[in-house]
């Protein structure tokens, strides 16, 4: 058994290190050369990830592979895991382009008993049919007689990627009964929780489920949040007195990155689903509230305000879906003079990236907003709480 994983991001390279750890070829394949480069070299380009660094140190070169060419890994190997990006675009409707790309490629060099494997968190029904359709037309073979098609959902979280390929469950189902048994014997190899389903759409719509599941919480606790705070009670106060065995309130907060806030459009599109789209607009009108908190607090046009955590989530260097980056467009347009600091991001990446300045002195702004848990900042803070926006609670946390 030899193995592609197409994608080496977040989820495809801890993915493709752990299969190479278990003792079977992998050959991952992205369009990052500079990536590519430095996993063949040894070096772990998700610095962030614990764990990674020594799999790929120990395993590059080996049973671990990098290539930006598609075309010789699908020649290469007989088993093929795609796990590249899907994103929505303005309209909220998914963009399949990458997709496409990596699956038209694979089709080219597709060979009889080649068992396709995809990853991505998709719409239901991808799988069986716009997945099968172009592997079938570019390869010129039938799925589910000539080469196996599965579907299995990444379930990881970055931070905490490889624990997960042992914590959760690996959910497994084909476009047919003989795909599912393919698949299920290649994580069998790897995985030690593999789980069998009905058929792909299962599998699909588990993992929508997940992530509609966490937004439609978090909407809750949001909205529990703002209640407390109109009828002048204390949130956090609140949530431990309400939770026993039925009753266990998630954190408030934002919600980022390239899961929760892209996956309940996958149902919304197809369904309208009601409470997954409040829940959506709910959370993603927050930064409203907090411009609000904003203004009340001494923050009028013309004033500084520090955002504190730019990233979507403490300790994950990435900007996707970033509630911080969304306030800083809002404070813009609105006439306030925004600076913003992150332990991930130098003074230039904050410039580059959030097209702001470095926030280097706390007691020049007239606002700050901590947005992500950074506890780095706690004791600068308590000096000025009074004028801190503090939204995880954690000039009180220990």
């Amino acid at each position: 058994m030899r193995i592609s994983v197409v994608g080496l991001g977040k989820a495809g390279l801890p993915l493709a290190a752990v299969i190479a750890d278990k003792g079977f070829d992998v050959l991952g394949v992205d369009l990052d050369k500079n990536k590519v480069e430095k996993i063949n070299k040894g070096i772990n380009p998700l610095e962030e990830e614990p764990g990674l660094k020594r799999l790929i140190s120990s395993n590059a070169g080996s049973h671990l592979k990098a290539t930006s060419d598609p075309i010789k890994a699908a020649k290469s190997c007989n088993v093929h895991i795609i796990v590249v990006p899907l994103f929505i675009g303005k309209n909220k409707k998914p963009d399949f382009s990458m997709l496409k790309n990596a699956l038209e490629s694979l089709a080219k060099c597709l060979k009889r008993n080649d068992i396709v494997i995809l990853e991505t968190t998709v719409p239901v029904g991808t799988t069986e049919n716009f997945v099968k359709k172009i592997l079938e037309k570019g390869s010129g073979l039938k799925a589910g007689r000539d080469f196996y098609l599965a579907y299995s959902p990444e379930r990881i979280m970055t931070g905490y990627s490889i624990s997960r390929y042992v914590d959760f469950p690996k959910l497994i189902g084909g476009i047919d009964e003989k795909s599912t048994e393919k698949a299920y014997k290649v994580y069998s190899s790897f995985i030690s929780t593999p789980v069998k389903v009905s058929n792909a759409r299962t599998a699909e719509l588990a993992k929508i489920a997940e992530g509609v599941y966490r937004d439609v919480n978090i909407a809750l606790a949001n909205e529990l949040f703002m209640a407390s705070e109109h009828y002048n009670v204390d949130f956090w106060e609140m949530r431990d007195a309400a939770k026993h065995e039925f009753c266990n309130i998630l954190e408030p907060g934002n919600v980022g990155g390239h899961c929760i806030p892209i996956y309940p459009w996958f149902l919304i599109n197809e369904l309208d689903a009601p409470l997954a789209k409040a829940a959506r607009e709910l959370n993603d009108g927050m930064i409203h509230y907090y411009m609000k908190k904003i203004e009340r607090l001494n923050g009028k046009k013309g004033k500084k305000v520090g955002i504190i955590g730019l990233s979507y989530r403490e300790g994950v260097k990435e900007k996707a879906y970033s509630r911080s980056a969304a306030l800083i467009d809002l404070l813009k347009k609105k006439g306030y003079d925004v600076y913003g600091i992150d332990p991930l991001y130098s003074k230039e990446e904050i410039k580059k990236e959030f097209g702001i300045n470095h926030l280097e002195n706390f007691n020049k702004m007239d606002v700050i907003i901590l947005m992500n848990e950074e506890f780095g900042y706690k004791d600068k803070l308590k000096r000025i709480k009074n004028k801190v926006i503090d939204v995880k609670n954690v000039l009180i946390k220990q």
